[in-house]
């Protein structure tokens, strides 16, 4: 890339977040020089618009984020849901029975724009506000992400699983930098990539006019389709295979090292 990219996509957690969830003071600055040059920047995660505001408030950001994978574009300054790509009740409830009896031992948790369900089971990493605890999954609204954890198992071999259940019914991904055996389902079709795209589109911004920065499988779809995209030196074996190119870890400000150099 020669000329300096028009709009800068990263995903957060494993790639501009530091593994202990802060942000450095680098990074702040090198994002601040990409919108005072008068780029935009896109933060496109797997998190969903309720972890956003602690983010937007590190960094001072205040311009749109796409979350959830691409099925959410959030404004972060308004705090407000600009679109959405959901998935229908009636596939979510097609999932969850498929997905229920194929792979016994896994639990459910549920993503929509008000809220976030999960099993008993389910077991999460973080309290948090606005979580409701249910014995069984019932689904009775349209989802921007249905979440599927096992108590134990290799996480790819879990994926690979998955996948062949749902078939292009959804896509299945799965971005946990803990290694734990999570898998994250969105409406068919819709991915940080295709969502990045749109926005992109929208803007009059090609493809070649964007870096991204990715870590996990999630991020492949993204990194595939910018004109110039790293890897992180701590990203899954699979993206560091698929990448042309690689910057330092999370924890070394390797976004932001890289951001210094192309807007120098």
């Amino acid at each position: 890339m020669s000329a300096r990219p028009a709009l800068v996509a990263s995903d957060l957690d494993g790639t501009l977040v530091r593994t202990d969830g802060t942000i450095s003071d680098r990074t702040v600055a090198a994002l601040r020089a990409v919108e005072d040059a008068g780029s935009t920047v896109v933060f496109v995660t797997g998190r969903p618009t309720r972890w956003m505001g602690e983010v937007a408030a590190a960094t001072g950001h205040t311009g749109l984020a796409i979350c959830s994978n691409g099925a959410v574009v959030w404004d972060l300054h308004r705090e407000r849901v600009v679109e959405t790509f959901e998935l229908s009740v009636e596939v979510g409830a097609d999932l969850v029975e498929r997905l229920r009896r194929a792979l016994p031992g896994i639990a459910f948790g549920a993503e929509a724009v008000g809220g976030f369900r999960h099993e008993r089971a389910y077991a999460l990493r973080y309290a948090a506000p606005g979580v409701t605890t249910v014995d069984r999954l019932e689904l009775d609204e349209p989802l921007v992400k249905l979440l599927v954890r096992a108590e134990e198992g290799d996480v790819d071999e879990l994926l690979a699983a998955a996948r062949e259940v749902v078939g292009d019914l959804a896509e299945v991904v799965h971005s946990s930098t803990s290694g734990e055996a999570l898998l994250e389902v969105s409406a068919s079709g819709v991915s940080k990539a295709t969502t990045l795209a749109r926005m992109c589109e929208e803007r009059g911004v090609d493809a070649s006019e964007v870096v991204a920065f990715g870590d996990m499988p999630n991020d492949l779809p993204m990194l595939a389709w910018a004109g110039t995209a790293y890897a992180m030196g701590n990203a899954h074996p699979d993206v560091l295979a698929a990448a042309d190119r690689t910057t330092l870890t999370n924890d070394e400000d390797g976004v932001a090292v890289v951001l210094e150099r192309l807007f120098a």
